[in-house]
């Protein structure tokens, strides 16, 4: 009995070291630079791009994963995933501009969206996407691991899944991160 009570004691002091140990984990990596408060991670990182045939909205086509991989023996791509109602989409149109005016091939996913209300938002805050397609129920979405919008992935020359930003990409987060993954993505 006396044995139990002890333990029922020791067990939140053995909580609060825990997470006194994960706190200054996160501290020492966040003083040397390696701690990422936005990297929540995404399972089909380092894996390869999942199957998809996806319509398009009206001018594009709309493209497939094999278009993609076709696409991504040329130069890598990134595809971001977007909906007409999201305001850290409609703030990241800016800088998808500038990406897809430097070069760089950026296809769009519009998640869960009525074609026509994407077209509208395309209208409204340009439409960087060389391709556009529209995932209405999300599928692909799932395969992706998508956690939300906007979110953006680069595939390299293998088809694999090399970055990924959960979130709004800014002029920070491009020239830090993605800028160093497009070119590691070419070699």
């Amino acid at each position: 009995m006396i044995a139990r009570r002890r333990l029922l004691l020791a067990a939140p002091l053995g909580v609060a070291a825990a997470g006194g140990v994960a706190f200054w984990s996160m501290l020492t990596r966040m003083q040397g630079g390696t701690f990422d408060p936005h990297d929540i991670g995404n399972p089909m990182l380092g894996k390869h791009l999942p199957d998809f045939d996806l319509p398009g909205i009206a001018p594009s086509p709309g493209f497939s994963s094999r278009d993609v991989l076709a696409a991504a023996q040329r130069q890598p791509v990134l595809i971001n995933f977007f909906m007409s109602t999201c305001i850290p989409c409609a703030e990241e149109a800016e800088t998808l501009d500038a990406l897809s005016r430097q070069g760089v091939a950026i296809w769009g996913i519009a998640w869960e969206d009525e074609p026509a209300k994407s077209a509208a938002f395309l209208d409204r805050y340009g439409n960087p996407f060389t391709r556009v397609g529209t995932d209405r129920r999300g599928t692909a979405a799932i395969d992706f691991g998508l956690y939300g919008v906007p979110e953006s992935y680069l595939i390299d020359r293998t088809g694999r899944i090399v970055w990924h930003m959960a979130g709004g990409l800014s002029d920070v987060v491009v020239e830090q991160q993605l800028t160093p993954a497009l070119a590691r993505a070419r070699v």
